[in-house]
């Protein structure tokens, strides 16, 4: 339905915006202002705080780098030196004491008891050992031995008083006795003295072991 106001237009009523729209109007710029602040407080504010703390974070980032750098290369350099301690101690463990050795023999060699079970001794001895002192098969004794005594069963007792001992831990047994008569001679103590030779060679590492 069309209606025409026909009044003149200082007679009019003056068209008002109805109160409810306004206030429909008015919450809805509120609400897109509080939006466009947020927005703009997290574009702003919780970029800038991020910023920050990436910084901060950065900054002790590039600081620890050198000390784990330095650490691992003192990592590395402990893992250098607990390999050469294991190999060393696998060495000394492996290696001959020749000291210990020449010790038990001259023990064997004393303990014939004054020509009751073998009287000997020797005119040379040799050691030989392959580079690295290590063990398997790549060393040796040698002597050139003596028995005072007629009898030459007693260097038979000899060689095994030498099997019993702990000498020959490290060895593999010796030849069986073989020997020459080197003197006879009435006048002289012992009268009788009989050459032999004496070799024994190195175990291996599975026998060592």
């Amino acid at each position: 339905m069309i209606r025409i106001n026909l009044l003149p237009e200082e007679y009019r009523r003056k068209t008002r915006t109805p109160l409810k729209l306004m206030l429909a109007v008015s919450g809805l710029v509120a609400v897109n202002a509080s939006l466009a602040a947020w927005l703009g407080w997290l574009a702003l504010g919780v970029a800038a705080s991020v910023e920050s703390e990436r910084s901060v974070l950065q900054t002790e980032d590039d600081g620890l780098r050198p000390q784990v750098a330095y650490h691992r290369s003192l990592d590395a350099e402990s893992g250098q030196h607990k390999l050469r301690e294991e190999t060393l101690a696998e060495i000394t463990a492996s290696r001959i004491s020749w000291t210990r050795k020449i010790d038990e023999f001259i023990d064997v060699v004393n303990r014939g008891g004054d020509g009751q079970r073998h009287l000997v001794w020797f005119d040379s001895i040799s050691v030989t050992q392959a580079t690295g002192g290590r063990r398997g098969g790549a060393g040796s004794v040698t002597a050139s031995g003596l028995s005072g005594s007629d009898d030459f069963g007693q260097v038979a007792n000899f060689l095994d008083d030498l099997q019993d001992s702990s000498f020959i831990e490290d060895f593999n047994p010796p030849a069986p006795p073989e020997g020459s008569e080197s003197l006879n001679d009435e006048d002289l103590m012992p009268a009788v003295v009989w050459a032999f030779p004496l070799s024994v060679e190195l175990k291996d590492a599975e026998d060592a072991k």
